[in-house]
């Protein structure tokens, strides 16, 4: 079968002939019609995200789009290794497809999942969001982060703060959802004042984090200093885009109630993500989510894997 193929680590996927997977029992084989470049899909070809396991050759590609051999269209992730889903064909457990509603179409689907997710996942899983709180995301003018916008409304968000560095793609949140708009590019002083705002009054509820780093650490010194006392704030870390570490002062942790906790695969059983996805996708007409797509070949897999696509996610389509 064609596949996108990682014959060496760190190196583009190139694409060329791989043998067809086969269902071992308890199984199921499925013909993939399209599969998303995500930067997890990115990292795990390079071998730098932390669910690598390092053993190569292998197909490139996480989660995708396909039909099951009795014609029903499913999304599917995590293909028994060595093959991923960029690929003609992929074999997954049960517990890894869900159907698919007929108004969400592949490339729609292909490309909402894994950033949808990160953020579904994040409110109803651990954060446990209760209609009528408020959200702010931090780092949301990202794919993930406008997604999380979106959803976080969805879910019944009274207030949805939004934060990033383009002022540009920030004020176009508002058409998604977003009650205000905080632009991360300002002096660190200035920005803590701003944050301090959000948390005094009615507060912050949740915190999704897809930056961490400065920002980070200015989000939780402003709920220290500024927060309702006792009441419980449920920061919740997704994506490291600004960095890895931060510092985190005793201090803070004792001038709130900030409950801290991270969202991820390794956090969440796979099999409850994937019945979130399903839960997700039902969610994409009612909710009016949006996200911006780029169709290529798989063929072309080469050229596009370190192509900039700006705000769009890249669909390789397969079938």
């Amino acid at each position: 079968m064609k596949a996108a193929l990682v014959s060496e680590t760190g190196k583009t996927p190139v694409y060329g002939d791989f043998k067809a997977p086969i269902p071992a029992p308890g199984e199921v084989q499925i013909a993939v019609a399209a599969a998303a470049l995500s930067p997890t899909v990115r990292s795990r070809a390079a071998g730098k995200h932390y669910s690598a396991t390092g053993n190569i050759p292998f197909v490139a590609g996480v989660d995708g789009v396909g039909r099951l051999k009795d014609g029903r269209r499913v999304y599917f992730a995590f293909a028994e290794e060595p093959f991923g889903s960029m690929a003609e064909q992929a074999v997954v457990k049960p517990s890894h497809y869900v159907p698919l509603p007929e108004a969400v179409g592949d490339l729609t689907a292909a490309a909402l999942a894994i950033p949808g997710i990160s953020s579904w996942a994040a409110l109803k899983m651990r954060a446990k969001l209760v209609v009528g709180e408020t959200v702010l995301v931090n780092g949301a003018t990202g794919t993930a982060g406008r997604l999380a916008v979106q959803i976080a409304k969805h879910l019944g968000a009274k207030k949805v703060i939004a934060t990033g560095r383009n002022v540009e793609a920030l004020q176009r949140l508002t058409a998604l959802g977003a009650d205000v708009i905080i632009p991360i590019s300002q002096s660190a002083e200035a920005l803590e004042t701003e944050f301090q705002e959000q948390f005094r009054g009615d507060g912050v509820d949740v915190v999704l984090d897809y930056l961490w780093g400065p920002s980070a650490e200015l989000l939780i010194t402003a709920a220290a200093k500024a927060a309702k006392e006792s009441v419980p704030i449920r920061y919740i870390e997704i994506g490291a885009i600004s960095g890895a570490n931060i510092s985190l002062p005793s201090a803070a942790l004792r001038a709130c109630a900030l409950q801290l906790m991270g969202s991820a695969t390794g956090s969440i059983p796979v099999e409850l993500l994937i019945v979130a996805v399903g839960e997700l996708m039902e969610a994409v007409v009612p909710g009016h989510l949006k996200i911006e797509t780029e169709a290529i070949p798989l063929a072309d897999v080469e050229e596009a894997w370190t192509k900039d696509s700006g705000n769009r996610r890249i669909v390789f389509i397969v079938g």
